[in-house]
């Protein structure tokens, strides 16, 4: 059965995520911190062989993906950017206070934030709440944003042979919904991962394994 390897890094630190705000397709700049937590994760996968590298389409990951391989002592690494690894859309709340949004979005459900939303109810149905919020129903619920999500790991699966090692970089509530999902419950989702975090994905023929989540420190494997 074929396996692929997938190192998804959440991107470095940016303004946004330092000022609370929501960001999904909109985008900020690294911040200072982000940039060393780049550079951190770069030193760490520094030794390791990939046959491809891939992130999504905004400049927070793609700048950090460019820091990375900056540090791989490897020959270098074919690299895309694709829509398909996009954080969620938020639509009318893109660039909002995160703490302001997640109250409008729960208190319709009788909560107050995202941390106890997400003690009630699962990420996927916090996506069609948000979407149902949002005035424009522009915000993607959940089967618009899966939908997209599995065309790109369609892509993967057909880009890389059994055994390929994938180096990804994505966002924050992309990887935390994809552990909720395939992560069997073996995972603390309400901890959203951290930025410069590593997640192990392997790919099969039938489905999605998570080795680890929102690794920071140690040996990877």
């Amino acid at each position: 059965m074929k396996t692929v390897n997938v190192y998804m890094i959440r991107h470095g630190q940016t303004f946004f995520n330092r000022y609370n705000r929501m960001q999904g397709w909109s985008d900020s700049p690294l911040t200072p911190e982000g940039i060393a937590g780049a550079h951190k994760v770069g030193e760490r996968l520094a030794h390791m062989t990939f046959t491809h590298a891939y992130s999504s389409d905004t400049t927070r990951a793609s700048n950090t993906m460019q820091i990375i391989l900056s540090h791989n002592m490897n020959t270098t690494v074919p690299y895309k950017m694709t829509p398909l690894f996009r954080e969620q859309f938020y639509g009318y709340f893109e660039g909002a206070d995160s703490a302001q949004t997640w109250y409008m979005i729960g208190a319709p459900h009788g909560q107050k934030n995202l941390h106890t939303l997400l003690e009630h109810y699962t990420l996927d149905q916090t996506k069609d709440f948000m979407h149902a919020t949002d005035p424009f129903h522009d915000a993607e619920d959940a089967v618009t944003y899966w939908t997209r999500l599995m065309k790109g790991f369609k892509m993967l699966r057909e880009e890389n042979r059994n055994g390929d090692n994938v180096l990804l970089v994505s966002h924050g509530t992309t990887i935390r919904s994809i552990a909720d999902k395939f992560g069997k419950g073996q995972f603390p989702i309400e901890e959203s991962p951290k930025n410069a975090s590593i997640t192990k994905l392997q790919l099969t023929d039938s489905g999605i394994n998570i080795v680890y989540y929102n690794n920071t420190e140690g040996l990877l494997q």
